[in-house]
């Protein structure tokens, strides 16, 4: 598969913890480099990384949770010329578990926002939600 680049982005609101946004990137994309931004109210949590193996998490999740087909439909929706863009659930990945979600109204504290860019999004959504495991 080729290259593929992970951005992330996830509001810190003023009333949230700083370390427990860092965990629910970390528990769906592992270990991945993380910078914080000021914004108007609270920070703004970046996190890039290239490479399928910043994807292993996601992918394996996907697989426990036994939520393939969700996310085959999830990811095909978010799909715009080479970016693949979708929505997870802060709270629930916190708990190191996988919820899509809109962009916002489904959590109060905001979405973790996620898009993935690659020559062949098709084939790396495939990838993920294949089911020959």
């Amino acid at each position: 598969m080729d290259e593929v680049s992970v951005h992330v982005e996830a509001e810190i609101n003023p009333t949230e913890s700083e370390e427990k946004v860092k965990r629910a990137v970390e528990n769906v994309f592992g270990s991945i480099p993380v910078e914080t931004k000021p914004l108007h109210k609270g920070n703004l949590l970046v996190a890039e990384a290239a490479g399928t193996e910043a994807l292993s998490k996601l992918y394996n999740l996907l697989r426990r949770e036994r939520i393939r087909d969700a996310a085959r439909k999830t990811l095909f929706e978010g799909l715009d010329g080479k970016t693949v863009s979708f929505c997870l659930n802060k709270q629930v990945a916190y708990a190191g578990h996988i919820s899509f979600s809109k962009d916002t109204a489904e959590s109060s504290l905001g979405p973790l926002r996620v898009k993935m860019r690659c020559e062949n999004p098709r084939m790396l959504i495939g990838w993920l939600t294949s089911k020959d495991v």
